[in-house]
């Protein structure tokens, strides 16, 4: 019990600074340690559930402390966060509803393909074509709904996606990072909702669990990134750009290379 509590504050305390300083969620990271820790403690049912309504309800506190400090420095472009949002939402309500019917192998390897391309592009200082921008309104919410649908398929938050995209767009890298955070609370805080109601009422979940969220590792999490996420958003601001260009960059590579062993495993060797 010991040894989980203190992952889980550890595990707070680095996924506060990837949120403010890369501007994601830092599920991909959550989720695999919570999988880990949950069965040291007895709990053997609904592990995925668990683990990931868990890592949403973290990604909500985190990414709302981290966007506050990020809000200050006037760096986050609001206009964006308000049309990507309800996209990014439905993209993802809809793509859990479809799961079943898609191969989910095809588009993680599409995915995987579109983050090394950015990661390499961001690594040898690639510049985008100067003339690309940001699409209007209908434009991002179309965006928004295809980075909610992929993210459902592959487990991984919204700023994995939003960041790259909006680099392409010839956003400033600290403002796409920024903006992240802003459109990452909304879009953990729906998801956090889905995970409660669907687990409401299940008889067989551990003490302390509201819906698929177990409290005792929600409030390790938490408690340790909330004080960590606004020192993480403050480096944002002093690492230079070229070297948080390669560090989200190296984050994307690691992000990839996660994705395609997992497609590799599920394909060859089951």
């Amino acid at each position: 019990m010991l040894t989980s509590i203190a992952l889980y504050l550890a595990l707070g305390c680095f996924v506060g600074i990837l949120s403010g300083l890369l501007g994601i969620g830092g599920g991909v990271i959550v989720v695999p340690i919570l999988l880990y820790c949950l069965p040291l403690q007895g709990i053997a049912g609904h592990l995925n559930l668990l683990a990931l309504g868990t890592s949403m309800a973290s990604v909500a506190f985190t990414s709302f402390v981290s966007a506050r400090v990020h809000n200050r420095r006037k760096t986050i472009l609001w206009p964006v966060v308000f049309c990507l949002s309800p996209g990014v939402v439905a993209g993802t309500l809809l793509g859990g509803f479809i799961a079943v019917l898609l191969p989910g192998e095809l588009l993680s390897a599409i995915f995987v393909v579109f983050l090394f391309y950015v990661a390499c592009q961001m690594l040898l200082d690639i510049a985008p074509k100067p003339s690309r921008r940001l699409p209007g309104t209908a434009g991002l919410a179309g965006v928004g709904v295809g980075i909610g649908f992929f993210s459902s398929f592959v487990g991984i938050g919204g700023g994995t996606v939003i960041i790259p995209f909006l680099t392409l767009c010839n956003v400033p890298l600290r403002e796409a990072v920024a903006t992240s955070t802003g459109t990452g609370f909304p879009i953990a805080l729906a998801g956090s909702a889905i995970y409660l109601i669907q687990g409401w009422g299940v008889a067989d979940l551990p003490p302390h669990s509201l819906g698929f969220i177990y409290l005792p590792a929600l409030l390790g999490l938490v408690g340790a990134s909330m004080l960590t996420a606004p020192l993480g958003a403050k480096l944002a601001y002093r690492v230079s750009v070229p070297r948080l260009k390669r560090l989200f960059a190296l984050f994307l590579c690691c992000i990839s290379a996660h994705l395609l062993y997992t497609i590799i495993k599920t394909t060859f060797m089951v």
